[in-house]
This record gives C-alpha cells, structure tokens and sequence, in this order.
C-alpha cells in the first residue's frame, strides 16, 4: 500500500475557465465598490465642510418673545 499524502489523497481539480456570466459578474461588482468608495468619499468631504462650516458660525442670539409658543385656551360654548 502506499503513503498518503494531500498529494495522493485529495484529487486535484483545475480550476474551471472563467465563463462569460462570471466575467460580467466580477466586472459590475468591481464597479459597484468603486462607486461606493467614492460616494462615501464625497460623503465624508461634505460632513466635515459642513461641521466646519458650523463650528466657524458665530452662534445666534435667541428672541425671548419668539422663543416662546403661545398657547390659547379652548372654550367650551355651551
């Protein structure tokens, strides 16, 4: 009998040709990550603009009259 070895034991498949679909496939996933990455890149460029662009913004003083809400009690007509 002979040695066992991953050589001898497991039978070695090549590996099978890329078919037309697989290509396509791999194709429009690698464009679909690219346009992610940059998405979320602009994404990203857009938060920090903005959150600079706030905390550069000298804060507003507040209305003590149009802070406050008016409220109008509902009567009854009996």
């Amino acid at each position: 009998m002979t040695k066992l070895t991953k050589k001898n034991l497991f039978k070695v498949y090549d590996a099978k040709p890329e078919t037309p679909m697989d290509k396509t496939t791999r194709v429009v996933r690698q464009m679909v990550d690219e346009e992610t990455e940059q998405r979320d890149a602009k994404n990203s460029r857009l938060r920090n603009a903005r959150l600079e662009r706030e905390a550069n913004r000298p804060p507003v003083p507040k209305d003590s009259a149009a802070s406050k809400s008016r409220r109008t009690k509902a009567t009854s007509t009996r």
